[in-house]
């Protein structure tokens, strides 16, 4: 149910970006209708009461309209207005707004005007000492880039799941086999090779029990990927939770880590 003391909340109430300003704008501004059809309920409370698994800064960005912001970011945004306030169904909202996330991210910007190229001034010549002496420092900047750890989250690299099977909620006996399957694509720059899911974390008292890691294998950007686990349900009933992200051969994640994971989450009955 809404609360309709949302509509008086204290402070400055966050100003909306200009749709007409850029498609990252536009899309801020659907996602401001879409906070106020729900009560306009604040950051805080999207978070504690109705579930978004992402930030109150990284909610109020995507918002702002200045920068586009992940898919997983939007889908939070989008997840628990869309379905959990207004009740609309979670498939139909996905597709819905997953292609207007697409369209805001694959409009190319304009390139900007050239600088006129400045007169080239005349070559100077530095003393070979200085010059052996900045081979030498760079040699050992070198070095240490060579053994610093790769960046995360890479820039441009980034996800979008399109389907899953089971449901939340979904019961199963027993002693029973299943598979849990996500479809992916890698909608960012750059391709997955040697990437792994791997369990994060778990939840419930059943007994069931799924792989520790599955290969997510190659997949270039642009392309979709299905990804599965076996599940066994094993010997005690009760709920089932257990989830996985996306991690390289050293268990290092790729991706932010107040960005939700894939899972499932079922009910195993006696």
């Amino acid at each position: 149910m809404i609360r309709q003391d949302d509509s008086r909340k204290r402070g400055r109430k966050q100003q909306r970006p200009d749709p007409q300003e850029s498609p990252v704008a536009e899309f801020a501004w659907q996602l401001c209708e879409l906070k106020e059809s729900a009560g306009d309920p604040s950051y805080d409370r999207m978070r504690s009461e109705f579930g978004a698994a992402a930030s109150k800064s990284a909610l109020s960005a995507a918002a702002r309209g200045k920068d586009l912001p992940s898919w997983e970011t939007t889908w939070e945004f989008v997840r628990c207005l869309a379905v959990g306030v207004l009740g609309q169904d979670e498939s139909t909202a996905r597709r819905e707004w997953s292609k207007r996330w697409e369209s805001a991210r694959t409009v190319p910007e304009p390139d900007p005007e050239p600088d006129p190229e400045p007169p080239r001034p005349e070559p100077r010549r530095w003393p070979k000492w200085l010059v052996a002496g900045v081979v030498a420092v760079l040699v050992v900047i070198g070095a240490v880039w060579w053994w610093m750890p790769e960046q995360r989250p890479i820039p441009g690299d980034a996800s979008l799941m399109l389907s899953e099977t089971v449901p939340d909620g979904t019961e199963f006996a027993m002693r029973q086999n299943f598979a849990k399957t996500w479809e992916v694509r890698n909608v960012g720059r750059e391709p997955w090779e040697g990437r792994y899911l791997a369990q994060v974390f778990r939840e419930g008292d059943a007994a069931c029990t799924a792989p520790q890691r599955v290969s997510v294998g190659e997949v270039a950007p642009g392309e979709t990927v299905t990804l599965a686990v076996p599940v066994f349900t094993g010997d005690a009933p009760g709920r089932c939770k257990i989830a996985w992200k996306m991690v390289d051969e050293d268990g290092r994640q790729f991706f932010p880590e107040d960005l939700r994971p894939v899972f499932f989450d079922i009910q195993i009955r006696p």
